[in-house]
């Protein structure tokens, strides 16, 4: 009473081959298999370091030019 015998498993694999079909279930193992790859996947990815971020770009420095102040304007009339 408390555990299934080896013929109360054989019967009921009987019941679910006959109930699903045997092509069915192989879609649904299969089925199963992708999920835990992808699964495997998504994990494998998150654990990656995110990629470097790109370089900034140079600052475009004018150093020949003054900078105009009230002195300068006064100095140049």
């Amino acid at each position: 009473m408390g555990s299934f015998s080896l013929v109360h498993w054989m019967v009921l694999i009987l019941v679910v081959i006959l109930l699903f079909g045997r092509g069915r279930i192989s879609d649904l193992m299969g089925d199963f298999a992708k999920g835990i790859n992808s699964f495997k996947k998504g994990l494998a990815d998150a654990d990656a370091p995110p990629a470097a971020a790109p370089p900034a770009p140079p600052q475009v420095t004018n150093a020949a030019a003054t900078p105009v102040t009230p002195a300068s304007e006064e100095a140049r009339r």
